[in-house]
């Protein structure tokens, strides 16, 4: 009878346990924590000088986190046109800030037989995003998986493997010299890399040092995936490591969100982040889907979901852009599609093939443009002051017939106004 009462209270305690971890997973989903820390981590103080008790209004442009997503090359081929791609742009703007290329900078995209090299698509993507004020991330300069290595490739010896590396890695930065914010610098390392086995571990300190002959601005990150589901996470936090005490010049962390399912791990998202964090780099979400690559809808390949379904994707979507938004390491989260006509899960989009948008869609935009932006109208005191917290981004003051345009930095915490100097 003693056995049978210990096992019984062991069970009990399994499950009180159990219950308590459950409460806490889910508990980042709508805690006042993750509020808490969004305000304290993501804004700044703005401070008007003005005459007293003159109308002040605050209207915020943009964000300076990075809320992006990929650009599709078929979008952007120059023989592109129709309401399709006209559509893509519009709605990419309404949403984005920042973009990544899909395919377009990937070796094997961009010359899949030696010798041809197509840039027509990056120019394409490069003119209007700096038309349209858009970060660009260059996605990759090299993808050591082998299966993604071009046959071609394959066929050279060791020096000729290593003269072509380098030369690919200079000609692209060199041409964009300046042009994309960053890159990622050797795709997914950790689940293969053909280019170390070929030639050795300092391989890749020998492409950042030659990317970065070509620009010596260059930021180069780095990209997997699974890290933040946990289950190579600590393989990743090896080489990174690694990588430092070689002294490649690391710029960033990337992270794929990528290989969940329906749901994610509350918790295991957090403990990914806070581990990634001890190294002191911005962490950047770079491919994001939800649901993700080990759902039901990818494996299983089903194009449509029941409403129900609809607002289940569209919870989980804004708790994991929470969860991240709240961190101080992450500086930015890119979908890696937002319409189903050109997305690789298709029913992870914001909009429908038929350009009619999700609950996700709206569920995102009032993230981001209703409970993380900032729009404030108010009366300077009577020592002529005003000031409010907002999210770090770009403003625009006015002040009776006076406007000015301002950067509220997370780097600088404040901005000052003074709105009774005129502008020069």
């Amino acid at each position: 009878m003693k056995k049978v009462k210990k096992q019984s209270g062991i069970r009990y305690l399994a499950l009180f346990v159990s219950l308590i971890l459950l409460s806490v997973n889910f508990s980042f989903a709508g805690g006042d924590n993750l509020d808490e820390d969004i305000d304290r981590i993501r804004k700044g103080e703005i401070r008007v000088v003005a005459a007293p008790g003159e109308s002040v209004t605050i209207e915020q442009l943009s964000h300076e986190f990075w809320f992006g997503c990929a650009l599709s090359n078929g979008m952007f081929a120059n023989d592109v046109s129709g309401d399709d791609a006209r559509i893509y742009r519009e709605k990419f703007l309404e949403n984005f800030n920042s973009a990544v290329t899909e395919n377009a900078v990937k070796w094997a995209s961009m010359e899949p037989r030696k010798g041809e090299v197509n840039y027509s698509v990056i120019d394409n993507m490069l003119n209007w995003t700096e038309e349209n004020k858009i970060p660009l991330r260059g996605h990759n300069l090299f993808w050591g998986i082998e299966q993604f290595v071009q046959p071609w490739v394959k066929e050279l010896d060791d020096k000729e493997l290593e003269s072509t590396i380098r030369e690919r890695a200079r000609t692209v930065t060199g041409k964009y010299k300046g042009r994309f914010a960053e890159y990622d610098l050797n795709n997914e390392m950790v689940h293969g890399n053909y280019y170390e086995e070929r030639l050795g571990k300092d391989i890749t300190k020998k492409m950042a040092e030659w990317a970065m002959e070509g620009d010596k601005d260059a930021k180069l990150y780095l990209n997997d995936y699974d890290i933040l589901t946990g289950r190579v996470l600590v393989p990743y936090l090896k080489q990174i490591r690694e990588l430092l005490a070689q002294g490649v010049p690391i710029a960033g962390i990337g992270v794929q969100g990528h290989l969940h399912g329906e749901t994610f791990d509350r918790l295991q998202l957090q403990n990914a982040l806070d581990s990634l964090a001890q190294f002191g780099l911005p962490v950047k979400v770079t491919e994001f889907n939800m649901p993700g690559q080990r759902s039901r809808y990818y494996t299983e390949k089903i194009r449509v979901m029941t409403p129900a379904e609809e607002e289940a994707k569209a919870k989980e979507m804004v708790d994991y852009y929470r969860i991240c938004f709240a961190h101080p390491s992450v500086d930015g989260i890119l979908m890696w599609g937002f319409w189903a006509g050109a997305n690789w899960i298709p029913v992870s989009s914001l909009y429908r093939r038929d350009w009619s948008p999700t609950p996700a869609a709206e569920a995102y935009q009032d993230l981001i443009f209703r409970d993380w932006w900032t729009k404030e109208k108010g009366k300077a005191d009577t020592n002529g002051r005003y000031s409010t917290r907002g999210f770090y981004g770009k403003y625009r003051i006015t002040v009776g017939n006076q406007t000015r345009e301002v950067d509220l930095s997370k780097e600088k915490g404040s901005v000052v106004v003074d709105m009774t100097r005129k502008s020069r």
